[in-house]
């Protein structure tokens, strides 16, 4: 394959070209209640063609490798036609070509378990969530893992292959109660082998107990408060709500937040920095080189409460006058990339949880992220489950909390930052642009905030 793509790259007419070919092996096992409801094992190949020629992209995509040649015609021709109505034209940001070969650390390649050891595992941790308590319903378990080999080449002489492994668990338990129905569940996933999904029965019963307690729980309070987001939902908060806002393709289409998101304005507290991050080994959707060959860094998007950085591909990069951050991403072969997050985390501060307490007469532990939307700077999350804080000292459970909010006077409004910083990818993905779901990775300390508005009784 090495040789057609470098062949084909190299005798196209187009102004620049780049040929993507991938193959990916997969598994899933999943259990409902006490159902195995699937047990399935598979393999996928196929190739896109990108060729820009005076400014206009032209895609193809491709199953066999013998089309190849026939397939950067028909993008050529395809940019041809473009080009000829074109408003915006393309031009890409310069880059060292480059030329490597990666594979991904595993202790345990997935690929060499039997599928039957798989299902083994999931029906395990099903069993200690249908075992835990007479109140547990329902229960859902999924194990999934995924090899992806990609062979990259352009025109300008960069060649890459990167063998990419991906593995998650989600374990759920559903509780009921008087017609009160709770859920509890633990969401994990990794760059890594099928060691990274072994010994998670205390996540399981965690979860499972989570769902109980949460019959017993009251609804939270609505109103004003200080609030601690633990690394969880702290990390999905600035993934979500700050994040998308910083991927430069965004920005670009949204002239008025575009003049907002200026590098080097004031958006947050002095000792708020907030990375996203290239390359972390056995993190989710890693790979030392994007979907266009440029080799991934760490970019800050706050520096010391400053706006840093943005992300960007190649494209972006040029329009913009940066230069390419390595966040071009695709989800599959049958998709183009586009400037998505990779590790994405708030650095650790100087405070303990303790610290971050004290002084609280009336406040809000929230924890993990149950779900959630943004619009523009605006979001809504769900908090997973929360406690009251009371005097200082983490209190009773509580339930249905959502916290809204202006993202920037959020930020303005970080009172503390801790030091138990963490970091870790979730079963589920990020969507954007039909392409969905996107192995990321979230991280952050527990951050205390004030004045923030939690909806409730």
């Amino acid at each position: 394959m090495e040789d057609r793509l470098r062949e084909a790259v190299a005798q196209s007419r187009a102004d620049y070209t780049e040929a993507r070919w991938e193959q990916v092996t997969r598994s899933r096992v999943a259990f409902q209640r006490d159902q195995l409801m699937a047990l399935e094992s598979g393999e996928e190949a196929g190739g896109i063609v990108r060729c820009l020629v005076r400014g206009a992209w032209g895609i193809a995509v491709f199953t066999d490798p013998k089309e190849l040649p026939r397939k950067v015609e028909e993008a050529t021709e395809l940019a041809r036609t473009a080009a000829r109505h074109v408003a915006d034209p393309v031009a890409l940001a310069p880059v060292e070509p480059v030329e490597a070969r990666w594979q991904g650390e595993v202790r345990r390649d997935f690929r060499g378990v039997p599928l039957e050891e798989k299902r083994r595992l999931a029906e395990g941790y099903n069993k200690l969530l249908l075992e835990h308590s007479p109140l547990i319903a329902s229960t859902s378990v999924r194990y999934t893992d995924s090899w992806r080999t990609t062979i990259y080449a352009n025109s300008e002489g960069t060649y890459v292959e990167q063998g990419i492994p991906d593995v998650t668990l989600m374990v759920a338990a559903v509780a009921r109660r008087n017609g009160d129905i709770q859920q509890g569940f633990e969401s994990l996933g990794y760059a890594a082998g099928f060691e990274a999904v072994l010994g998670k029965e205390e996540q399981a019963l965690q979860a499972a107990q989570r769902a109980v307690d949460l019959l017993s729980a009251t609804p939270v309070q609505g109103g004003t408060y200080t609030v601690i987001l633990d690394p969880d939902l702290a990390g999905v908060f600035i993934h979500e709500a700050f994040g998308h806002i910083c991927e430069a393709d965004f920005l670009l289409k949204n002239a008025p937040l575009r003049e907002v998101m200026r590098v080097g304005t004031r958006f947050a507290v002095e000792f708020l920095n907030v990375v996203d991050d290239g390359y972390r080994a056995r993190e989710r959707g890693n790979a030392p080189y994007d979907d266009e060959g440029v080799p991934r860094r760490k970019t800050y998007l706050i520096k010391d409460g400053v706006l840093s950085g943005l992300m960007h591909s190649r494209a972006t990069a040029h329009k913009m006058g940066a230069e390419p951050t390595g966040n071009a991403r695709a989800v599959s072969w049958e998709h183009e990339p586009i400037v998505r997050m990779r590790n994405t985390y708030i650095e650790p501060g100087t405070a303990s949880l303790e610290e971050m307490l004290h002084g609280i007469e009336r406040g809000l532990y929230a924890c993990a992220a149950f779900g959630g939307q943004t619009m523009f700077e605006q979001f809504t999350f769900s908090a997973a489950w929360g406690h009251e804080i009371v005097n200082g000292k983490i209190g009773p459970m509580v339930r249905d909390v959502v916290l809204t909010g202006n993202v920037f006077h959020t930020l303005q409004n970080i009172e503390m930052i801790g030091t138990d910083f963490k970091l870790e990818g979730s079963a589920g993905g990020c969507g954007k642009g039909g392409q969905w779901p996107l192995p990321t990775t979230t991280g952050a300390p527990h951050v205390r905030v004030r004045n923030v508005t939690v909806g409730g009784r």
